[in-house]
This record gives C-alpha cells, sequence and structure tokens, in this order.
C-alpha cells in the first residue's frame, strides 16, 4: 500500500490469510461517480495482493512502478507505453490490476437498504483472458473478509463474452448496466444554482400547472419535457440520457442537471417545498443531491429575464441561390445553408476524397505520450509502426467502406426570404413581431406569442409561388429520383451555436412522399423559426430576428436495424479522452433525442478498442455480436471526424452525430458540434 497517515494495519499488502475488512477498506477508499473504491495490484512474483490507498487517486502503474520496483516517475514517463503494455496487455504479465467499488443492494420489495457488496473489476483496456480473470477473482476473494459479498464486474464486451462461460456459482457477477439502472444520482452536468424550487410529479400535473416557468426556476420533474423554456436548473426524477434534447439544451445553458431518484423525499426529509428558493449544485463526480434552502433575504425578488449572454451568429447570406444537391455543399456553406446542410455537403465529399485532418487527434501529443498514431493504427489492423501515408489510407477505406450520407438537396436561406417577400399579409407579420421584439420590454411576451403564433398560421397557409415550386420539383426530380421516402430537416443559422444548441427547437418531418407532401413539410419547417419558444429563446440569448434564416433539407429517407446519436467524449466524465459514448435505439433516432424512450447507452474506446454497455434503457437485451463490431467502427470514424472538423488544431473539440445502421451500411443523417457545458 502506499505509505500514509492512516492506521499501519491499513497499509500493508495482504498476505496469507489476512483479510481486508469493510472498516479497512472505508480508510483506504477515495470515492467516483459517487461509488467508493480501493485500487488492487496482484503481485504473481512474490505472491502478494496490494490495496492501494486509494484517497489520492494514485495510478496503478505509478503505484508498481515508485512502490514496488523503485522506479522514479521520470523513469516510468520515458517508458509509459510499453509500461502499460506489460502490465494490461502481456499474457504472461507479472501484475494483474483492478478496483473494487462498494455498493448496496436495495430490495425490490420495498426500497430499503440492504446488504453492501464489493465489487472487482479491470480496466476497460485489460486483456485478461478467461482464466486470468478467474485466477484474479479468486485471488482477491482470498482476501477479502468472508462476510463481504465479492461480484465480478465485466468491464467490457469481451469479458462478459468470457464470463458467459462460467457458472454464476462460482464467480458472481455484475453488469455495468445493471449498477446504472439502480443508481440514485447521476450527475449530467456541473453547476450551481440560486433559484426558486418547482416540484411535479408527472408531465401531466406540470402542462396543467397555471403558472408558467421562470428563467429563475429549478425543475424537478420525472422526465423534464424539451419544450420547456429556459431555466435555471434541472432535476430528473427517473433516468434519462444526456443527449436527450433537454439534457442538450441543458449543457448549452450551463445550468446544473442531474438524475436522482430519490429527489422528491430528499426534498421532503430537508423541509423543502414547492416554490421555495433553494441552492443547487451538481459536481462531475458526485455522489448524492445537494440541495438545500437558501438563506432568509438571499433574493427577495428575482428579476424578470436572465442575465444578458448574447451569443454570436454569422449573418445569412440572403444571395440569390439555387436549390443545391448536398453532394455540391462544403463546409463554408453555412451562410446560405447553414451548419446542418453544409456539415452534410461536407461529410458527402469526405467520403469520396478523404481528408488531410483524418489523423489530427492521435497526432497531437498527450504527455508523457509524444502522439497516439501507434493506438491508431492498432485500431485500423495496421503494424505499430505504420507511417502517416499508410494511417491515412487505411482511415479513408474505413469511412468509405461503412459510412455514407443519403442523398438530398437543399432549400437556401435566400428561397425563404423569397417566399416572405411574395405576402405582403407575411411580410407585414414578419416586421410586426420584429417590432415588439425589439422593444425589450417583459411585458410583451403575450404579444409576442400572438405574432408568433400568426406569422406561423400565414407561412403554412399562404400558396408557394408557382416560380419557387417548379424550382423544387424539378431539384427532387433531378437529385433524388427514386427515393419513395423523404425527410424533411431544418437548417438554421441560429442553431449548433457554442451557448445556444437549439437542440429539438426546429421542425424536422419524416416519412413525406409526393411533391405537395414535401412543400408542405418545406413550410413547416420554415415556420418552426418563428414558434414562440424558439423566438423566446433567441431572444434571451441576444439574437435578433432579423440575423435568423431557415434553410430546408430534402433528403432521401433511409431504412434502419438500430439507429442513435454519439458525441466523441463521455459527457458523464469530462476528462476522459478515450471514450465515444453513444445512445442506441432498436425503434428511431427520434426516441433518443425527444428523451421519449430510455435508449442503450455504450461507451466505445477510441484509443485501446473496446466496449461496453452502460444501460439497457427499456431494451430487453443488448445489441447482437455483429451489431456491436459495427458500432465500435462507428466510434472510430466519429474520431477521426472530429478531427476534420475541428475548429482548430487541437482537435479537441466533440462533435454530435446522428446515424443510423441498416445490413454492414452506418448512414450519417447529422454532425454538428457538440458544445460541453465547461
Amino acid at each position: 500500500m502506499t505509505r500514509s497517515d492512516r492506521n499501519d494495519a491499513t497499509t500493508r499488502p495482504r498476505l496469507a490469510g489476512e483479510k481486508l475488512t469493510l472498516e479497512e477498506f472505508s480508510k483506504l477508499a477515495g470515492q467516483v461517480g459517487g461509488y467508493p473504491y480501493v485500487k488492487v495490484v496482484l503481485d504473481r512474483d512474490e505472491s502478494v495482493l496490494h490495496f492501494i490507498d486509494s484517497a489520492d487517486g494514485t495510478l496503478h502503474v505509478r503505484y508498481i512502478a515508485c512502490e514496488i520496483l523503485g522506479m522514479t516517475i521520470d523513469e516510468l514517463a520515458r517508458g509509459l507505453d510499453s509500461f502499460n503494455d506489460d502490465v494490461y496487455r502481456n499474457p504472461d504479465r507479472r501484475f494483474y490490476l483492478g478496483t473494487l467499488a462498494r455498493h448496496t443492494r436495495r430490495a425490490a420489495e420495498n426500497g430499503h437498504e440492504g446488504d453492501t457488496f464489493l465489487s472487482l473489476e479491470t480496466v476497460d483496456v485489460d486483456t485478461m483472458s478467461q482464466d486470468m480473470l478467474r485466477f484474479f477473482y479468486h485471488r482477491v476473494r482470498e482476501h477479502i473478509d468472508p462476510s463481504l459479498p465479492l461480484v465480478l464486474k465485466p468491464a467490457g464486451h469481451e469479458q462478459e463474452g468470457y464470463l458467459a462461460r462460467i457458472p454464476e456459482t462460482e464467480i458472481p457477477r455484475v453488469l455495468s448496466h445493471e449498477l446504472y439502472s439502480a443508481a440514485s444520482y447521476v450527475p449530467l452536468n456541473a453547476g450551481t444554482a440560486h433559484g426558486r424550487l418547482r416540484v411535479f410529479g408527472s408531465e401531466e400535473e406540470y402542462r396543467a400547472d397555471p403558472e408558467p416557468l421562470e428563467w429563475h426556476d429549478i425543475v424537478v420533474m420525472p422526465r423534464v419535457p424539451e419544450d420547456i423554456p429556459r431555466v435555471s436548473g434541472i432535476i430528473h426524477t427517473e433516468h434519462t440520457t444526456p443527449l436527450s434534447h433537454i439534457n442538450v439544451m441543458a449543457a448549452g445553458w450551463r445550468i446544473p442537471n442531474a438524475v436522482s431518484t430519490e429527489a422528491v423525499d430528499r426534498i421532503d426529509r430537508a423541509g423543502l417545498r414547492d416554490r421555495c428558493w433553494v441552492h443547487y449544485r451538481v459536481e462531475a463526480d458526485g455522489g448524492e443531491l445537494l440541495l438545500e434552502a437558501a438563506q432568509p433575504g438571499d433574493r427577495e425578488e428575482a428579476p424578470p429575464t436572465p442575465p444578458a449572454d448574447r451569443v454570436a451568429v454569422d449573418l445569412p447570406d440572403l444571395t440569390p441561390t439555387p436549390v443545391t444537391p448536398l453532394s455540391e455543399l462544403r463546409e463554408g456553406d453555412h451562410v446560405r445553408f447553414g451548419t446542418k446542410a453544409a456539415n452534410l455537403g461536407e461529410l458527402t465529399h469526405l467520403l469520396q476524397h478523404g481528408s488531410p485532418r483524418w489523423l489530427g487527434f492521435y497526432s497531437l501529443p498527450r504527455p508523457p505520450r509524444d502522439n497516439l498514431l501507434r493506438y491508431l493504427a492498432r485500431q485500423l489492423g495496421l503494424p505499430e509502426d505504420a507511417d502517416g501515408t499508410e494511417l491515412d489510407a487505411a482511415a479513408q477505406l474505413l469511412v468509405k467502406e461503412y459510412a455514407q450520407v443519403p442523398r438530398g438537396i437543399v432549400l437556401p436561406f435566400s428561397l425563404q426570404q423569397r417566399f416572405l417577400d411574395s405576402s405582403a399579409e407575411l411580410r407585414t407579420a414578419v416586421d410586426r413581431l420584429d417590432s415588439v421584439l425589439r422593444d425589450g420590454t417583459s411585458r410583451t411576451e403575450e404579444r409576442i406569442e400572438a405574432l408568433c403564433l400568426e406569422a406561423q398560421r400565414l407561412i403554412r397557409s399562404t400558396p408557394l409561388p408557382d416560380p419557387i415550386r417548379t424550382e423544387i420539383d424539378r431539384a427532387i426530380d433531378r437529385h433524388l429520383y427514386g427515393a419513395r421516402v423523404q425527410v424533411v430537416r431544418s437548417s438554421s443559422n441560429a442553431e449548433d451555436l457554442a451557448g445556444f444548441s437549439a437542440a429539438g427547437l426546429y421542425e424536422s418531418v419524416a416519412d413525406v412522399s409526393g411533391t405537395d407532401a414535401v412543400l408542405d413539410a418545406v413550410r413547416e419547417v420554415w415556420a418552426s423559426l418563428f414558434s414562440p419558444r424558439a423566438v423566446l429563446l433567441r431572444r434571451q440569448a441576444g439574437i435578433p430576428l432579423d440575423h435568423c434564416r431557415m434553410a430546408v433539407i430534402v433528403q432521401e429517407q433511409v431504412g434502419a436495424t438500430v439507429g442513435g446519436v454519439l458525441v466523441t467524449c463521455n459527457p458523464l466524465s469530462p476528462q476522459d479522452f478515450r471514450n465515444v459514448y453513444l445512445n442506441i435505439s432498436p425503434r428511431s433516432v427520434t426516441d433518443v433525442v425527444s428523451g421519449r424512450g430510455a435508449p442503450l447507452q455504450y461507451l466505445c474506446n477510441t484509443m485501446e478498442g473496446g466496449s461496453r454497455t452502460v444501460s439497457l434503457g427499456t431494451a430487453a437485451t443488448d445489441l447482437d455480436a455483429g451489431t456491436k463490431d459495427l458500432v465500435r467502427r462507428l466510434a472510430l470514424i466519429s474520431r477521426l471526424l472530429q478531427s476534420h472538423f475541428s475548429p482548430d488544431e487541437t482537435y479537441g473539440t466533440p462533435v454530435d452525430i446522428e446515424w443510423a445502421i441498416e445490413g454492414d451500411q452506418i448512414s450519417l443523417l447529422q454532425l454538428r458540434p457538440f458544445h460541453t457545458a465547461g
């Protein structure tokens, strides 16, 4: 064990016959994700098991190098990759590394706390075989108080396969998704808030309440719906996914957001009540809900609007522009077609021609490593010393073989402007709304809503001028021939912005067939730019109405056996640079982003490889092996795309991708920057 000022009884390696008690575990434990944990190292040469003092976050490899082998930190740093290979990948390794975490079972019948148990887990990059896992578990089991149940927690899908071949009577086990589904607290977005508590037992109760939510409210609800106005904090009392629209919006608003299944009970026990003022804090590695009454007099009244936080938006280019196929767009066309359409055009180009930036994320130094290219080579099936040309060619082959962008056309901002200018009544309605928005007083909200609804009504009912109708019809015939069903998507310049994601704010219409239906869907998307919620949220963000335009994507709708959303980061662990986080639905992408369904949640390691299921959601079973393999390929492709779309040479800006899989083909449906709260 590491040297510390703790009791000597807890700072010695375990020899034959010595047992770790729960009391000693508590003295050594650190905390991560709400779980107390202790790191362990089995030294096979010395036949000794080390329980590491884990409160200071000491790394396994550092403990082995410095405390057991007597190396210096500089010596370890110079040979870190080979050292890691020896302790995690060598089939004849001396050291076996793992972590013990403490959990509490809950009786299903009454929800009361039950027995404590420990789980043993390796790191996800560990390549232990089935026999090695079995040996490790039994040696650790020998050195733990027999009254403490010990289960093995597989670190990924490969280890789950090994365990499936071992009787549970020999090695009890718990899967990651079983622990996640039982967790009473999950921090989604770190932050602090001082606001008014609003507690609702259901979405129906929320919608029936006559008092609207204000920006200073902290909302407590089973699952907060995506159409709420901007608030100061969110607490879900049922499990949800970080990638639902409302949770992406919360990250953009930079507000505290968490799941706490015990929130209502905790609020009651603390003597809090609906509409009282509270302090609310979410910590990224916190283990419980932090909510307390605000001190009397802290804030007697809240200002009517949130503090000004003006969001920058590029002015739309309204130069007359024809309806254009996606294949002809590039990233720089966002000023005429919106970010969503421009990125899809850029993706289409990449699949055909590749990118000089594919390797960016892996090329940068990650001290003490010079770069991560040897890890990328492994993932691409190349020798670790493969050069840049070989890596680039293999990356291009991977993307071209497995990914596609469905065919589509885009109606530019200028076409929407032509439509608005075609009707004097419609133009007057928009000008009247713009004038009231410029008034800047809080008393105009009801007036704004009425004017928004009138503008939307006129957009939906005003006939398209014949020249516009003909241009759209001809573009569909030329570029979408043979596509029986289309999806019509928004692509505004007032979305996917730092501080204003607009996730779920604008309309998309699926399952559209026939020209008349397409034109109706186009007007529906145009109208969504003027919805009361969109207009008021943009007003809070300081985005003027006359700076906003809406382009429209009309795209071939593809089939899918599974679909979902991914982000090239781990939103539950901001320091994690290895993993891509995916939400997966066997039904539709909409189920994921709307928050209506509970998707499968995956983490895929794009450095050392491997994947694991974080949550099954409402699925009865996990994905089959073939689909898991495609999902891992998708994760690696997404990391390459992150490099290309990164706005600078740090290659560190995550991207958010909507995708669908059918057969062995991955369709990329949307790519946009993913703005974290940091």
